[in-house]
């Protein structure tokens, strides 16, 4: 059985609870129903908030407003660690379920699939992406395999510029092919070593993609 959160302390049942729609976030006029995504404050202020996703709310005979959440979690939170293709705003639907009082919740956010993420033109503060379910007690991942790309060998980070060779399709980071990503981002056409003997060929105006979308994009812009 999966352990509460670090300072949040799981609800006892109560008799007399009834369903309800949805919870006003105290404060605020923003509005939380079943299957929104939601940050909850930690009880180390110097940590970012909790992220989980509604399953149910629910009032006791004295009006006090519970929520069943299931938790995401960041990299560093899992067993393995924060690796090198994490993004800075992706998540883990976990299979940690835990209830809490509605009051710990500080606002809403939206959890992206991946491909959407990568779509996305503006990233906010309130963004994140999940593409990966994770179980607590094991530290295992589903799926258990993803696609990789460049000589690397590593999966996809959104927020690193790659560019693909227009010979074999292949997906690669500027460093690994001896790039800065200033001339990356100068870069019309792309042949990498092994289809080209002249390696990069570079033109005046740039691109930045994905593989994710295999379309040729502005590069992603960051609301701060």
């Amino acid at each position: 059985m999966a352990k509460t959160r670090p300072g949040l302390s799981p609800a006892r049942p109560k008799p007399g609870k009834k369903d309800l729609d949805s919870y006003t976030i105290r404060g605020t006029n923003k509005v939380v129903r079943v299957g929104d995504c939601v940050l909850m404050r930690p009880s180390d202020t110097g940590k970012p908030p909790y992220v989980a996703r509604i399953e149910k709310i629910e009032a006791d005979s004295r009006n006090n407003v519970k929520v069943r959440v299931r938790w995401y979690y960041r990299p560093e939170e899992s067993l393995g660690g924060r690796r090198q293709f994490h993004g800075a705003k992706e998540l883990f639907l976990s299979d940690h379920y835990d209830v809490q009082s509605a009051h710990t919740i500080e606002g809403k956010c939206i959890v992206h699939s991946f491909k959407n993420y990568t779509k996305l033109e503006n990233v906010g503060a309130e963004d994140y992406y999940c593409r990966f379910e994770y179980k607590a007690a094991t530290g295992a991942f589903t799926p258990d395999r993803v696609a990789v790309y460049c000589k690397c060998e590593m999966p996809y980070n959104p927020d690193d510029l790659m560019v693909q060779c227009e010979g074999c399709k292949d997906w690669y980071h500027p460093a690994c092919v001896g790039m800065t990503i200033e001339e990356a981002k100068k870069l019309v056409h792309f042949l990498c070593s092994e289809c080209s003997e002249d390696g990069v060929k570079r033109l005046q105006n740039g691109f930045h993609a994905s593989p994710v979308s295999d379309a040729k994009v502005e590069p992603k812009r960051r609301k701060r």
